[in-house]
């Protein structure tokens, strides 16, 4: 449960930094996300989260 509460932390501190550092960038990001098919989210979505949790399980065992 720790290491989750850590994670997550980490990443609410990468996406608000580079909120804060690029505030332009990630404006036009935003806005470039919606040509992006909704099937094509789900699949690169599920994708990371995949490489996350083999990560995860190959640093834990």
């Amino acid at each position: 449960m720790r290491e989750l509460v850590i994670a997550f932390g980490l990443f609410l501190f990468i996406e608000g930094i580079l909120y804060a550092l690029f505030p332009a960038k990630m404006k036009s990001m935003l806005k470039k996300l919606e040509l992006v098919k909704d099937s094509q989210l789900r699949s690169g979505g599920f994708i990371f989260a995949l490489i996350g949790f083999v990560i995860i399980y190959i640093i834990k065992s």
